[in-house]
């Protein structure tokens, strides 16, 4: 089964003035597209090249012999999900089960999202932040990379693409600012409950 680089949810200025069109250009034409055509590159003609991209990822993870294809993988994987967590006219407060959910377990959403916006501005290097589901209880987790937590038996629920390509464009090195624009413009809350089922 051939990888294939999943549309945008939005047309590429629906972001703007948050996330600009040239960004989207660039990070899902250019970078996001890569990963899926070096994918199927690197799977042609192994015992990978029938598998979905989750399969594939948690067959490869930990295998250094197969590291390009877990990198693969893994950021059309990552990227597939960071798309749909945004929209236009996003952010601000969570509604349905998502925030019943932070309320629960972060105590409420300010001290979520601060925690949130610390794991993407304090993760080293290139990388994510994301929310997760870990046997039931929602939490925060830094991946460096390509790593993804679906490698580590970790739901992911929610996503912000710290790599450099993701804000580099409109905010060059106030990644701050774009963890803010993203949080308080962005987020699409009706995924994020989308993922809890």
């Amino acid at each position: 089964m051939a990888i294939t680089l999943m549309d945008l949810p939005y047309d590429k200025g629906g972001l703007e003035p948050h996330i600009s069109s040239h960004t989207l250009e660039f990070h899902h034409g250019k970078h996001h597209n890569a990963y899926v055509e070096n994918t199927n590159k690197l799977v042609q003609g192994t015992d990978l090249e029938n598998d979905d991209l989750e399969t594939m990822i948690k067959k490869t993870a930990g295998d250094d012999a197969r590291i390009g294809i877990f990198n693969n993988s893994a950021q059309v994987w990552n990227h597939s999900f960071y798309w749909q967590c945004m929209k236009p006219k996003g952010g601000g407060l969570p509604t349905g089960p998502i925030a019943e959910r932070i309320n629960a377990d972060f105590g409420d959403y300010e001290a979520f999202m601060e925690e949130f916006k610390a794991a993407g501005a304090t993760q080293f290097g290139s990388g994510w932040a994301w929310l997760v589901l870990d046997n039931d209880r929602l939490k925060i987790v830094k991946t460096s990379n390509a790593d993804t937590p679906i490698a580590h038996g970790l739901k992911p629920v929610l996503t912000v693409d710290v790599w450099e390509h993701a804000y580099y464009l409109d905010y060059q090195s106030r990644r701050p600012d774009y963890l803010y624009s993203y949080v308080d413009k962005l987020i699409n809350w009706d995924f994020v409950n989308s993922c809890l089922g």
